[in-house]
């Protein structure tokens, strides 16, 4: 499937799969908040809090030991690939941080990547990138974390790194001047989204007065107070072994593992550790917040103080928060009435207190009041007739699924023992699990009306602004003399150099049977054993741009609303219900899927297929979705986000290019359910139709039970054009976007390119991009921008190549008066590629990085059904990846330099900028 190259947010051109996979991959060490993700993408879904199944007490394969320094093991063997994540669980955050420096415990997670005493930063970013490039930090209230996802064979060398990074840092004033840049630039991108702000006036309204009032970013203010010595004192109280829980995850002997640990970590003396601040919440005030958004649409939140993860009304309320989530249940029930465009409940908790919203979507200019007072009279209900009994035996039953779909992912598995251990004080992730199943409606009902207090809630009314108009701005301007040279060479310690100087192509545990179905649907099959699940996820290829009638722009998205609406068979809440009954997820739509326990396997596929072939299309709802979606629509056509995207894609495609059809309202006010239907035949058809099964089932068993269900549908008349045509070369333009929400500006810089996925020089430009970007400091573009510049606090270059059109892209988000100087020093990192073989030592850390990323592409279930999905719809071979490492094994540093010198022309470069005038 060929997309386009615009930077739309919830109205995407091309629906990708609703897996149920790991986050994207850590790159960058980056501040977690607990809820804040939550916020920050307040979309149209929500995600369940982290749990996962990994075995009771005594399980094989569960290594459970504490040191005599105090740290405390866990070692949990996962099969699925031959990767392991570490993640050691520092117990501190931000409510330990100092009076006036709310900041603390985060910048000393940034500072860990600055060097300690036995490892420089350049070291460490050198090992980093040559194991793969997967690692990062979060802090959180009351845990910082370490993550490191790496190829099974070099655990010892992330074990290596964390025992050093315990045992001392340098924090001197001279590092710490170099990451406060970064951080300060992490402050101005948070500060930068409206949702992030009203987060922290939520956390100060909720729990006033207590060290949960705030999170872990800090302020400007406080970083410029903060010195290397101050930052010294915070490491040597509070990183110690008593301190820390390690949590190691993957093909692991757990026996012989812990013996490197105890090796490494063991010598690292305890410390003596102080009190902690103490939580005396105050009840809650209630008010009401009134803030602006940039989204193109509003959020109508009514907020509640919830119990926290150290209450025995804990399992409760996770509970009772499934259930107001149910699509089943009343608060979502105005969706399909046309009150809310998404409506639901979302629960985070700390271990003294929990936060719970019922959130409702609002299209630009509807009645917000409005709307809050229909979610406070749903919940009102809920106190007082209680909840019902089916929908809490269903909420237990999907909590069961998720539970064992979490084994689905070995970074996945090693945050939920994290969570468990480390955060909520349990001894297993399945604690929770277990506490769920005892929950009784009556316990969910009391805790209701415990929690649901109107009288001590906070009321919040994002109401969405529009960007002003895009203007032609002025270009870079020229040279930095600033930038700094090309490092040398790294000397690597004696452990991690002769383990690195290995490069060979790994072996694939993806071997997949393939199977055309008579109707000529394309049918993958990986059996996987590592839980009792298995997962169904499906491609159509698709393109809206050419395959919708003129004049009836958004009829894609009108369909997409519609699926959630049941089948011809059951309608709208029996099909949830049937879900429901065995604990299925299921999504359909251009890119669908179901996951399931593997005895509900068979069922599961009947009902996606059933929503897949056959949705119902009410009229009734029909009118609903249309109306909702010329609303959302018109918000959209207004949005900051969606106006840089538009001028992105002006910027780069030629007057009437397809990518530049846009939906309206009119055009969405013009449609009849006849056109959706029409459009539904055309686009969705078996023969334009790629299925990935992954999991405890047979390759006959997938392949009788997707026929049996998928193996009637047809594909009527010739198969549409799904892939755009080429375009010719962009012209260099700049363009910048007003967002007064903004005080940091988001910054992209592309051009098109004139080779496809086919070009053999694609490989040359993927290693050499490998040198720019994509493993933190040990790349260019994040030493001269972020460690040495303290420009950015986030960059990525990327090749976009496609069937017929490609495009390049950096982005990096940077205060206005910098924008210039960063892009600078992009333009001239690209001209030293064309104009220069990359050296030695960086062609074999990027060799190293894209070989070590085959094995940890492979580390979760959704993954590798992505891979394979993304490699059938654009007619690669399913074993693209190995092919590949072959390729970057023989490329040498004069190839790289000539494709670099043949396609990239960045004195072509485009920019969008999104937030104040660049100066």
């Amino acid at each position: 499937m060929e997309t386009s190259w615009d930077l739309k947010t919830d109205e995407t051109r091309a629906k990708a799969p609703a897996m149920r996979a790991l986050p994207a991959p850590r790159r960058v060490a980056r501040v977690g908040r607990w809820g804040a993700a939550a916020l920050l993408v307040l979309g149209l879904g929500w995600a369940s809090p982290l749990r996962a199944s990994g075995g009771v007490p005594g399980e094989a394969g569960i290594l459970r030991a504490t040191l005599k320094n105090g740290l405390r093991v866990v070692i949990v063997e996962n099969k699925l690939a031959p990767v392991v994540t570490t993640e050691v669980n520092y117990l501190v955050g931000s409510n330990e941080a100092p009076a006036g420096f709310p900041g603390m415990a985060h910048a000393q997670e940034h500072m860990m990547f600055r060097g300690s005493p036995e490892l420089s930063a350049d070291q460490l970013a050198d090992i980093t990138a040559a194991m793969g490039g997967d690692f990062d930090a979060d802090t959180q209230q009351t845990v910082t974390q370490y993550f490191f996802t790496v190829p099974a064979d070099e655990l010892d060398l992330a074990l290596h790194i964390e025992a050093l990074r315990m045992g001392g840092v340098l924090d001197s004033d001279e590092l710490w001047g170099e990451e406060r840049g970064a951080i300060e630039q992490e402050v101005a991108q948070d500060l930068s989204n409206p949702q992030y702000v009203f987060y922290t006036k939520l956390l100060d309204a909720m729990f006033k007065g207590t060290p949960y009032a705030h999170d872990a970013l800090g302020t400007r203010p406080s970083f410029d107070q903060t010195t290397g010595a101050m930052l010294r004192r915070f490491h040597n109280v509070w990183y110690a072994p008593n301190n820390a829980v390690l949590v190691i995850v993957g093909h692991v002997d757990p026996q012989a593992t812990f013996k490197e640990v105890e090796k490494l970590f063991g010598a690292i003396p305890a410390k003596q550790i102080p009190a902690r601040p103490a939580v005396k919440l105050e009840p809650v005030k209630p008010e009401t917040l009134n803030l602006t958004t940039d989204l193109p649409y509003g959020l109508a939140i009514v907020c509640f103080r919830l119990p926290g993860s150290d209450s025995p009304d804990y399992a409760a309320a996770q509970v009772m928060s499934d259930v107001l989530s149910s699509q089943r249940w009343d608060l979502y029930g105005l969706v399909p009435q046309g009150k809310a465009m998404y409506a639901g409940f979302q629960f985070n908790a700390l271990p003294e207190a929990g936060l719970g919203f019922a959130v409702a979507v609002f299209p630009k200019g509807a009645d917000a009041a409005g709307l809050v007072k229909e979610v406070k009279g749903i919940l009102a209900g809920a106190v007082h007739n209680g909840l019902p009994a089916d929908l809490v035996a269903a909420a237990k039953r999907q909590e069961l699924t998720g539970a064992e779909l979490e084994k689905n992912s070995v970074s996945g598995l090693a945050q939920a023992w994290s969570q468990a251990l480390a955060v909520e004080g349990r001894r297993s992730p399945d604690d929770d699990l277990r506490a769920m199943e005892k929950v009784t409606p009556a316990e969910v009902d009391r805790v209701a009306k415990q929690v649901l207090d109107q009288d001590h809630a906070v009321v919040a009314i994002l109401t969405p602004q529009p960007s002003g108009k895009p203007l032609a701005s002025k270009g870079f301007g020229g040279k930095e003399s600033f930038a700094p040279k090309n490092p040398k060479a790294v000397t690597l310690p004696p452990w991690a150099e002769q383990a690195l100087a290995r490069l060979a192509v790994p072996a694939s545990v993806v071997n997949p049977v393939v199977t055309k179905l008579p109707n000529g649907l394309t049918l993958i099959v990986q059996p996987e054993s590592i839980s009792d699940t298995v997962s169904l996820f499906g491609q159509v290829r698709n393109q809206p741009d050419l395959e919708t009638p003129k004049g009836q722009e958004g009829v894609d998205r009108v369909l997409d609303r519609l699926f959630s609406f049941g089948t011809t068979s059951l309608d709208r809440l029996a099909f949830q219900k049937a879900l429901d009954d065995i604990g299925a997820q299921e999504s359909a739509g251009t890119g669908f899927s179901v996951e399931a326990l593997a005895d509900h396997f068979d069922r599961a596929v009947e009902l996606l297929a059933d929503n897949e072939l056959h949705p119902a299309l009410p009229e009734p709802a029909f009118k609903i979705v249309q109306a909702q979606t010329a609303r959302s629509v018109a918000g959209l056509l207004q949005s900051p986000f969606y106006l840089s995207g538009r001028a992105l894609d002006a910027a780069l495609s030629p007057q009437n290019d397809p990518s530049l059809r846009e939906a309206t309202p009119a055009t969405v006010a013009a449609l009849a359910l006849a056109d959706v239907k029409a459009y539904d035949a055309k686009v969705f058809r078996p023969d334009l139709t790629t299925i990935v099964v992954i999991g405890k089932v047979t390759p006959e068993e997938a392949k009788a039970t997707v026929e049996k269900y998928f193996g009637g549908w047809k594909a009527e008349g010739p198969k549409p054009e799904t892939v755009l045509p080429a375009v010719p070369a962009n012209r260099p333009s700049t363009t910048a976007v007003p967002d007064s929400s903004r005080v940091q500006d988001s910054v992209t810089l592309a051009e098109t390119l004139g080779l496809d996925r086919s070009n053999p020089d694609y490989y040359a430009l993927q290693l050499g991009n490998h040198v720019l970007g994509g493993a933190f400091y040990a790349t260019r573009l994040y030493r001269d921008l972020r460690e040495k510049g303290g420009l950015v606090y986030y960059v990525s270059s990327n090749f976009d190549v496609g069937q017929k059109r490609s495009v390049y892209v950096v982005r990096y988000g940077c205060d206005p008066p910098n924008v210039s100087k960063a892009q600078a020093i992009v333009v001239r990192e690209l001209k030293s590629m064309a104009a220069a073989p990359v050296t030695p030592v960086e062609l074999q850390k990027a060799r190293a990085l894209v070989l070590r990323e085959i094995p940890l592409s492979e580390a979760s279930v959704g993954s590798i059904a992505q891979g394979l999905l993304d490699r059938a719809t654009h007619d690669l071979p399913l074993d693209e990846p190995t092919l590949a490492a072959h390729r970057y094994l023989a490329l040498t540093a004069p190839q790289i330099q000539a494709a670099y010198a043949k396609w990239v022309r960045p004195d072509d470069l485009v920019r969008v900028t999104l937030g104040p005038e660049p100066k």
